[in-house]
């Protein structure tokens, strides 16, 4: 699958601001790996967020956030986020401090 080139560029250059950031192909889309943990990821147009599991279940109330889905069982602490949540750059830099936030707390790999 492919993956929306601009968005994986926007997503890049705001991670970039905060330190190094890898980048992996993962899922049939690109993954970003900060302090080698998965943060995020673009997947066709939709922004993959790892979350945590508390933080993922209050982004499902919000609109055009969804569980993250490949095989018919959802990935703990994952979400899709789909274009329409990722309207400005306000909004997208809001769905990656979270999910950056929670990578920052991870112990080191």
């Amino acid at each position: 699958m492919a993956y929306s080139e601009r968005l994986a560029s926007t997503v890049r250059d705001i991670l970039a601001e905060d330190g190094e950031v890898d980048e992996r192909k993962m899922f049939g889309g690109l993954a970003f790996m900060v302090h080698r943990h998965m943060c995020c990821g673009v997947i066709g147009e939709d922004l993959v967020l790892r979350l945590g599991t508390d933080r993922a279940e209050q982004a499902l109330k919000e609109p055009h956030v969804r569980p993250m889905d490949f095989t018919g069982r959802p990935l703990k602490g994952y979400v899709f986020v789909g274009p329409s949540a990722l309207t400005t750059e306000a909004r997208l830099r809001h769905w990656l401090r979270l999910a950056r936030d929670f990578v920052d707390q991870l112990p080191p790999k």
